[in-house]
């Protein structure tokens, strides 16, 4: 029971951080000691595991999946997603600085535990470092592009963002608000179904998004999967610096240069009393720049210091329970 709950208390964790852009649950499953597992769980979902059933039948199939770590993981990346819908969102109004240092010191402290798994940088980890975070930070710089409630679109945002998921370092909600999709998913239809409010049009959405998301989990966990047996090295260096370069967009005190209005269209500045829906590009700034809301210097300090412990404590939890 207590494995189960631990494996389930990874799943929220991971959940949570998926419902914000710029942090990636894939970093948490990483600290915790369960990525590769999940890699290859995720992995076994394929033509064979069609011949194991026939072999082996429903208990066969479900120990190639590890279905029992799969269904505690899930359960707790659903609760995590639906606490992260409402309670995340609720503090990143209220508190960003804080919110968003919390996950700045967590980055950072991700980024040194994926570094120090690699026993032996040569040039090629090297390089690899460097290309990941230019990758990473270039991808924070681009600017959104106007979504589609297209199912197909639907399909192909879940599929690059669920790949997004399993990449430490790139948020799948942050490639959602690059694709300009992310109001659409979370807020105008993920939440008014949470909240029971469900019509035929938004649980086809749904549906679209899932089996997109399950298209892209077969595809990227193989890829992973085979770069972690074959160069393994060099991938933890290029995961690395996705993580790296991913501190841009999570830099505490950030100044919308370009928002989104409730009727969708795209603005570059707040004039004549216009109430933004979201902001879409932000540029950092100073404490003494920032005109959000109250800097709260001290408190961003102090939950720097919180994220980046917080790594270290799930780091040990992982290495307690992982099995």
């Amino acid at each position: 029971m207590e494995n189960r709950l631990g494996i389930a208390f990874k799943g929220m964790a991971m959940g949570m951080a998926e419902v914000i852009p710029g942090v990636s649950g894939g970093t948490i499953a990483f600290i915790t000691g369960i990525y590769e597992k999940l890699l290859n769980s995720i992995k076994a979902f394929g033509p064979s595991l069609i011949a194991t059933f026939r072999k082996d039948g429903f208990a066969g199939a479900w120990n190639a999946i590890n279905g029992n770590f799969l269904v505690y993981l899930m359960g707790g990346m659903v609760l995590g997603v639906v606490v992260g819908v409402f309670g995340i969102s609720f503090l990143l109004e209220n508190y960003p600085p804080a919110v968003w240092a919390f996950f700045f010191g967590l980055i950072i402290a991700s980024a040194i535990y994926v570094g120090r798994q690699i026993e032996k940088w040569s040039w090629k980890e090297v390089l690899a470092l460097i290309i990941g975070t230019v990758v990473a930070y270039v991808i924070t710089t681009v600017s959104p592009t106007e979504g589609s409630s297209s199912f197909i679109f639907v399909f192909v945002s879940g599929m690059i963002a669920i790949s997004a998921l399993i990449l430490p370092g790139i948020s799948g909600s942050f490639i959602l608000l690059l694709m300009g999709m992310y109001s659409f998913i979370i807020t105008d239809t993920l939440k008014p179904v949470l909240r029971l409010s469900i019509d035929t049009e938004k649980l086809l959405t749904i549906l679209a998004f899932v089996l997109g998301c399950l298209t892209g989990l077969m595809t990227v966990s193989r890829l992973l999967s085979w770069t972690f047996k074959h160069y393994r090295s060099v991938t933890l260096a290029i995961l690395t610096g996705f993580m790296i370069g991913s501190l841009n967009k999570i830099w505490p005190w950030r100044n919308g240069t370009k928002w989104m209005t409730e009727e969708g269209a795209i603005i570059d500045s707040l004039v004549g009393g216009i109430v933004p829906k979201k902001i879409l590009m932000e540029q950092n700034v100073l404490p003494a720049d920032y005109i959000g809301s109250e800097p709260l210097v001290l408190a961003v300090v102090v939950c720097v210091v919180l994220g980046f412990a917080a790594v270290f404590l799930l780091e040990r939890f992982g290495s307690n329970s992982k099995h």
